[in-house]
């Protein structure tokens, strides 16, 4: 199997060291979105592509796949397709939701051996507690990810 680069090196993750902190979450946190990127990229490691496809905004339409079945198509090419996922970002705000930025690294196998790298970021967004939003409005969808190729 492939393995991801180290913290700290070329196409891995950045090394911060900045203690984090081990107390229960909440969904609607910072770190309540990073866990719906791990929970996607542990989707896709599983062949769940319907589960994965439902973390995307605009009930999955904003994969950029109109079906689930069309999403999980996009993945044949891959043998092996694992992440690792850094610490969210600070939450921004924008017409009545917020933001988290979560750093991913990529990395696998494509089907005929070559190796996969790639760095980037996953973008999640959520409905601020407003009085009229619904609970799936409130919780963190994907609406981004954006990779490059990355060194290994």
């Amino acid at each position: 199997p492939v393995q991801p680069p180290a913290p700290g090196t070329p196409g891995g993750l950045p090394d911060d060291r900045t203690p984090v902190s081990e107390a229960p979450f909440t969904p609607e946190s910072p770190q309540g979105a990073a866990n719906v990127v791990q929970t996607y990229f542990a989707h896709l490691g599983a062949k769940a592509y319907d589960k994965a496809w439902a973390l995307w905004s605009d009930g999955g339409k904003a994969s950029g796949h109109a079906t689930a079945q069309a999403f999980a198509k996009s993945f044949d090419r891959y043998a092996q397709y694992d992440a690792q996922i850094g610490a969210p970002g600070r939450p921004e705000g924008a017409a009545g939701s917020l933001y988290v930025a979560v750093p991913v690294v990529i990395y696998g196998r494509l089907k005929t051996g070559a190796e996969v790298h790639e760095k980037g970021t996953a973008t999640l967004r959520r409905a601020n507690d407003v009085p009229g939003s619904t609970p799936e409005q409130r919780a963190w969808r994907i609406t981004k990810i954006e990779t490059k190729p990355s060194a290994r």
